[in-house]
């Protein structure tokens, strides 16, 4: 049932009126958050370690806190839940991420490769966040 306007009183926060694509693209970048979000937890030692390798303020914090905010943001964004949260979140860390902790132009040459391969991979989870992030503000 519509009101005047034709909103519906559904919250905007929830509704999904982009279709199947765009429900698969979501689920695909929060499983892929999560799950990634999910190894760093259980090897979050040498989470830690590659933290402080690149000079991240308190690295023991700033790890287990960074880890959490892309599981729930995987989560969120898989299910569709606060996606403007959970989308700002995922933009945030993978935009700070990205840039500090995959620099692959200042890597040794035996850590160059990997750290490319990282980066650009971030960047493309990127891209499909900020997409997700731009539907979320949509009404």
């Amino acid at each position: 049932m519509t009101d005047d306007d034709g909103d519906t009183g559904v919250d905007d926060e929830t509704t999904d009126d982009a279709g199947a694509p765009s429900r698969l693209g979501r689920a695909l970048l929060g499983i892929g958050l999560a799950a990634q979000a999910s190894e760093d937890f259980r090897e979050m030692d040498e989470t830690i370690e590659y933290a402080e390798s690149a000079g991240v303020p308190a690295p023991d914090l700033a790890a287990p806190f960074a880890s959490g905010m892309m599981l729930v943001s995987g989560i969120g964004i898989a299910l569709w839940r606060l996606p403007r949260i959970t989308t700002g979140a995922a933009v945030t860390f993978l935009t700070v991420v990205t840039a500090t902790m995959h620099d692959f132009w200042n890597a040794d040459e035996d850590d160059k490769s990997g750290e490319r391969l990282a980066f650009f991979g971030n960047l493309a989870m990127l891209g499909g966040a900020l997409v997700f992030l731009r539907e979320a503000y949509k009404k």
